[in-house]
């Protein structure tokens, strides 16, 4: 007997740009009306429309998560023989422009309910850090697979510490702390509009958020070179940093549709819990939050992930698994401190997590199959 296996995506960004092909044709469009391909007309009016959605002073675009972290940190004059605190347990971006500025990444454990940043091993590593000689200057907290982290705790830390707050926001955009959308959490916030991301371009791209003024126009100089009152009077050491029109005019299009988007996410991701809570440990959502759903990740409670992945695999259920290595055990990482108590559970989701199909445009029957496939793999 022929068994037929359906065609399931990971992400589908192809049923998203069916849905607005020709408002995304009529953006491009009219950049290459116009021709500014820097800096046109689509910027400022991304901007203003990011800063208004999450509800800050200033939203200032650039050309990738990463990017938008580094810029922070820079405006910052972030350097050596400081220590900003990361969790462990996320993508390499979130440490890498701590690291390229020459301060030390002081990895931090996280917790296991959430995956975000465990604010009593923040305290740990803060302490830890200054008995190093280190000086403890900001702490980057995660909104890991788009549920916001713990920002009262965290904020409580920061402020009796000195610590500046950078959130990074890449998965978490979109989501709500305590009626604030992420975004508008911290000193300022980063975020990324890679292509799979819930909100994301035809390229890389991404933002910084802050109410901060001076931040802001510090932001706007390093972003361009560093320039003063004109790109020929630098007045200070700056970057390549911008987005360019065509991204933004993308983007301006595929915000309009954002909100309804992440509902469709709310929905799978419940289909999801009410479905798999027996056989897995299923994503917990404390109340007064909302999770962005950049992706529904869970344990099984008895078999291995291994074996379940290898069953989903045969039935033609594409998983991912974010991350299979904590960032202090990578080569590039590896001299950077971590706590004395060592990141015990950011090691043991390394080992355990993997991540199920989720993007708008899943449908139920297609979401009833992965799920029937992963009642039969448990």
């Amino acid at each position: 007997m022929t068994i037929t296996v359906p065609s399931i995506r990971f992400v589908d960004l192809a049923r998203q740009q069916a849905r607005i092909r020709q408002e995304i044709d009529a953006a491009i469009s009219r950049t290459l009306k116009h021709g500014l391909y820097i800096m046109g007309p689509e910027i400022g009016e991304l901007e203003t429309a990011l800063a208004d959605y999450c509800g800050t002073r200033h939203a200032i675009v650039c050309s990738s998560g990463a990017d938008a972290l580094t810029l922070v940190l820079m405006s910052q004059n972030v350097g050596p023989g400081q220590a900003i605190f990361c969790p462990a347990f996320t993508f390499v971006a979130t440490a890498s422009p701590v690291a390229l500025l020459g301060a030390s990444v002081f990895f931090v454990d996280v917790r296991e309910d959430s995956f975000n940043i465990d604010p009593a091993s923040l305290e740990n590593a803060i302490e830890e850090a200054k008995a190093m000689g280190l000086r403890p200057a900001g702490v980057i907290p995660v909104d890991l697979f788009g549920l916001p982290a713990d920002h009262d705790a965290i904020a409580a830390i920061a402020a009796r510490e000195g610590l500046f707050i950078l959130d990074d926001a890449a998965q978490g955009f979109g989501g709500v702390h305590h009626g604030r959308r992420l975004g508008s959490i911290g000193h300022a916030a980063a975020t990324s509009f890679f292509p799979a991301k819930p909100l994301g371009c035809y390229g890389d791209g991404g933002a910084v958020f802050t109410d901060d003024d001076e931040l802001a126009e510090t932001v706007r100089s390093l972003l361009f070179h560093g320039k003063g009152k004109t790109q020929y009077d630098n007045i200070r050491v700056g970057m390549t940093g911008r987005m360019d029109s065509l991204q933004a005019g993308i983007l301006i299009e595929k915000l309009k549709i954002f909100d309804d988007e992440r509902q469709a996410r709310e929905r799978i991701a419940t289909r999801y819990t009410q479905a798999l809570g027996d056989a897995y440990v299923t994503p917990d959502v404390p109340q007064g939050l909302e999770s962005a759903w950049a992706q529904y990740t869970i344990k099984p409670k008895a078999a291995s992930r291994d074996r379940v992945v290898a069953a989903l695999k045969e039935r033609g259920v594409p998983t991912a698994i974010y991350y299979p290595m904590p960032l202090n055990q990578q080569t590039a990482y590896r001299h950077h401190p971590i706590p004395k108590a060592g990141l015990p559970v950011a090691e043991r989701l390394c080992k355990n997590v993997f991540s199920l199909p989720m993007h708008p445009y899943l449908d139920e029957g297609t979401q009833d199959y992965i799920i029937t496939a992963l009642q039969d793999a448990a």
